[in-house]
C-alpha cells in the first residue's frame, strides 16, 4: 500500500512540475506570395498560455536578395582573396629591397621573400604580415563574417550576427506598428516578451559547432522567418534585428555560451532576474530560442549557470 502511494506521489510531482513549465507553440503558420510580396501568417500561445498572432508582408527581393551571396565560410577562398589582394598591393607599392615570390604549394600559396639585407626581409615579412591579416578583415566584413574568440580563449571564425541583424533592420519595418498594436503601450518589457515568444515559437534546428561549423546551418534573420526554422544563432540574430527595429535607440548585446546564444537589453533587473555587466552598463538576458517559454530577465538554469560561471563571450551592437 505504501508503495502504491508513493508512487501515485510521484506522478503527482512530475504532473505539477510539467505542467507549470511553459513553452512556445506555434499553432499555425503559412505564408503565400502575392506578386512581387509574400504574406506571411503567424499563430502561437505565449508563455502566458495567450494566443498571439502576427500577419505581415515582406518584399520577395528583401527575403531572397538581401544575403543571396551569404554561404558558409571556407578558408581556401578567404586565402586566395588574401593573396589576390596581397599581389596587386605589392606590384602598386614594392616593398623596399627585397623581391616577394608567391608560390603554389599543394594548392596553398607560399610567401618567399628575398633580399640581401636581412633587416629588409624581416621587416618585409612584418608588412605582409600586417597586410595579410587586413586583407583577412576585409574578406570577412564582405561576406558577413567576423572573427570570434570564446570564453575558452579559442579563435575561430563566425557569422557576424550584429551586423546581419543591423542590415535585416529595415526589412522588418512593418513589425514596429503591427507588434505596437499588440502590446498597446511602448514599454521596453512587453515589446521584449511579445517578441520574445513569437520567435521562442518558431521551430528550433540544433546548432552546429560555432567554433568548427564555419556558419553552416545559420539563416539570416528574412530567411528564418520564410523558412519557419532556424538554430539559436540565427533566432537570437532575428530577435535583435525586430527589436532593433522596434526600439532603435536601446542597447542591446548578444551572448554566446556553449552551443547556445542568449540575447540582453540594456535594462536594471528586477527581483531574480539574470544580468550581466558589459563595459560598465547592465543588460538584461532573454532566452529567444525555445521551444520553452521565458520572459525577458529568466533564462533557462544550464544558461544561468554559464553565465554565473562566467563561461560565455559577447558581441555589443555598435
Amino acid at each position: 500500500m505504501g508503495a502504491i502511494m508513493n508512487f501515485s506521489h510521484l506522478l503527482l510531482m512530475f504532473y505539477i512540475f510539467f505542467s507549470s513549465l511553459s513553452y512556445a507553440k506555434q499553432t499555425s503558420f503559412n505564408k503565400k506570395v502575392i506578386g512581387d510580396k509574400i504574406q506571411f501568417n503567424y499563430q502561437w500561445i505565449d508563455y502566458k498560455r495567450k494566443l498571439q498572432n502576427l500577419n505581415f508582408v515582406l518584399a520577395k527581393t528583401a527575403v531572397f536578395d538581401r544575403f543571396r551571396q551569404f554561404k558558409t565560410y571556407k578558408s581556401e577562398f578567404s586565402e586566395a582573396y588574401i593573396h589576390r589582394e596581397l599581389q596587386t598591393c605589392i606590384q602598386k607599392q614594392p616593398l623596399k629591397g627585397v623581391r616577394v615570390v608567391f608560390n603554389k604549394v599543394q594548392g596553398h600559396t607560399k610567401i618567399n621573400i628575398r633580399g640581401k639585407n636581412p633587416l629588409d626581409v624581416n621587416n618585409a615579412y612584418g608588412e605582409i604580415e600586417k597586410l595579410q591579416s587586413k586583407f583577412f578583415d576585409q574578406y570577412l566584413a564582405k561576406n558577413n563574417y567576423q572573427r570570434f574568440t570564446n570564453y575558452n580563449g579559442v579563435k575561430a571564425v563566425k557569422p557576424d550576427h550584429v551586423n546581419i541583424a543591423a542590415q535585416s533592420v529595415k526589412d522588418l519595418a512593418v513589425f514596429k506598428k503591427l507588434v505596437l498594436e499588440k502590446v498597446a503601450v511602448e514599454n521596453i518589457r512587453k515589446v521584449s516578451d511579445f517578441v520574445l515568444s513569437f520567435v521562442q515559437s518558431i521551430p528550433y534546428s540544433k546548432l552546429e559547432s560555432r567554433i568548427t561549423s564555419s556558419g553552416a546551418g545559420f539563416v539570416p534573420p528574412l530567411t528564418l522567418l520564410f523558412q519557419n526554422q532556424g538554430d539559436c544563432d540565427s533566432k537570437v540574430t532575428l530577435t535583435a534585428a525586430i527589436l532593433r527595429a522596434l526600439m532603435p535607440r536601446i542597447n542591446m548585446v548578444i551572448v554566446y555560451i556553449k552551443q547556445h546564444a542568449l540575447f540582453g537589453i540594456e535594462l536594471m533587473p528586477e527581483g531574480d532576474e539574470l544580468s550581466i555587466n558589459v563595459d560598465g552598463s547592465t543588460y538584461l538576458l532573454s532566452e529567444p530560442t525555445g521551444p520553452a517559454s521565458y520572459p525577458l530577465g529568466q533564462v533557462a538554469e544550464v544558461s544561468k549557470q554559464a553565465i554565473l560561471a562566467g563561461l560565455y563571450s559577447t558581441d555589443k551592437f555598435k
